[in-house]
């Protein structure tokens, strides 16, 4: 059976403020393409179709053309919701539109029944795990600790119960939408982190002949049989090193894995350009760049003037302008910014508190610390779903 394994469209997002429905239309085309040249036989999209709880209409008529266009070629569709979706929003009408062989699973309590395929060597039972947020669905999996592991693992534990009991050489196919270790993040991606720990690790998954999983943005191979198809778009200069893609994946009557990346159209290049403003304006070897959106980071000492406007005539897709003065070695002036770049909100409380009383929080006061952040996150998920 051949696979196409994409997530993370994000439909509704823009980039920088520049608007990304055409793009993501045109990656739509590029998917119903891709379906029909290379004969695949069931679609799967792991996670984070819309951007955010309450798309909007636009981005709602888009992935309503997308799903009649696959039904229309007759290859059935299996796709759960991620973390920016409205896991409710998203399965409205899923038992009706199942006869259109599009399989829409939302709903944690289905994670141990699959959507049955077959081809020429039998059943392909394919399990879809929603985003499963712990504080939200603990009690449904009957675990005491609301970790992304446990849930996971609870969940995972009834996909093998459903396979166990069903003819031996069935094939099974996992989609997921979480931070599995090894994973490689970006800045787009919404932070997940429970308990102070985002990421579980791949052996959860064990078991199962394939795992297509959503939620990071870069296209990687955790083991050969475990994958994030990655973002068909960028949504960040962090992936600007991304090279855009999806899975084709053919799985054999063993269950075998054979997989192959295809490229997606990205509508403008990204590039990530340092130094001095007239460094920029005058380097040569920045030429290929003068076509991309761009996010320049000048070092000058002080701040020039229009800088912006005097970019933008060399490089008139720049879209983010960072200042960051290269000082001499022990001259103050590092920004606010820069001091929190890369570190967590734990990082950054734990520091106010040491700054504000003179030591650090004790363990105990960490703890207090992460549950309090673990409370926010959790209810502005259950905001979303309230929405």
């Amino acid at each position: 059976m051949r696979l196409l394994h994409t997530s993370d469209w994000h439909l509704g997002r823009a980039f920088h403020r520049v608007n990304m429905l055409g793009a993501q239309a045109g990656f739509i085309d590029h998917l119903v393409d891709t379906v029909r040249e290379h004969r695949v036989d069931a679609v799967v999209v792991s996670g984070d179709v819309y951007d955010r709880a309450v798309p909007p209409l636009a981005a709602v008529e888009l992935f309503d053309g997308a799903l009649h266009r696959l039904a229309g070629l007759g290859v059935p569709t299996v796709m759960i919701s991620g973390n920016h979706d409205s896991a409710r929003r998203l399965g409205v009408g899923a038992g009706l539109i199942d006869r259109a062989g599009i399989h829409l699973r939302t709903d944690p309590a289905g994670c141990g029944t699959p959507v049955l395929l077959a081809d020429a060597y039998g059943d392909v039972a394919f399990y879809g795990l929603p985003y499963l947020e712990p504080a939200l669905v603990k009690a449904e999996f009957g675990v005491d600790r609301a970790g992304h592991e446990a849930v996971l693992a609870a969940a995972m534990d009834r996909v093998r119960a459903d396979l166990a009991g069903r003819p031996r050489g069935t094939r099974s196919v996992v989609l997921a939408h979480a931070f599995v270790t090894g994973g490689e993040q970006s800045d787009s991606e919404r932070d997940i982190t429970v308990g102070g720990v985002a990421a579980v690790p791949s052996g959860v998954f064990d078991g199962v002949d394939y795992v297509a999983l959503g939620h990071l943005h870069g296209c990687q191979t955790l083991t050969g049989r475990v994958r994030y198809s990655g973002s068909p778009l960028p949504y960040s200069f962090s992936e600007h090193r991304h090279r855009k893609s999806m899975w084709l994946v053919d799985l054999d009557a063993e269950g075998g894995v054979a997989a192959e990346r295809v490229d997606c159209p990205v509508p403008r290049a990204l590039a990530r350009l340092r130094g001095t403003l007239e460094e920029l304006l005058a380097d040569p070897a920045l030429t290929e760049h003068e076509d991309a959106w761009v996010e320049a980071t000048l070092t000058d000492p002080v701040r020039p003037d229009d800088p912006m406007a005097r970019l933008t005539e060399r490089f008139p897709h720049t879209l983010s302008l960072v200042f960051d003065p290269e000082r001499a070695p022990g001259e103050a002036g590092v920004s606010y910014a820069r001091r929190l770049a890369d570190r967590s909100d734990q990082q950054i409380a734990e520091d106010f508190v040491t700054h504000v009383r003179g030591a650090g929080p004790d363990a105990s006061e960490q703890g207090v610390l992460r549950e309090a952040f673990d409370a926010v996150r959790a209810d502005d998920t259950l905001r979303e779903v309230a929405r």
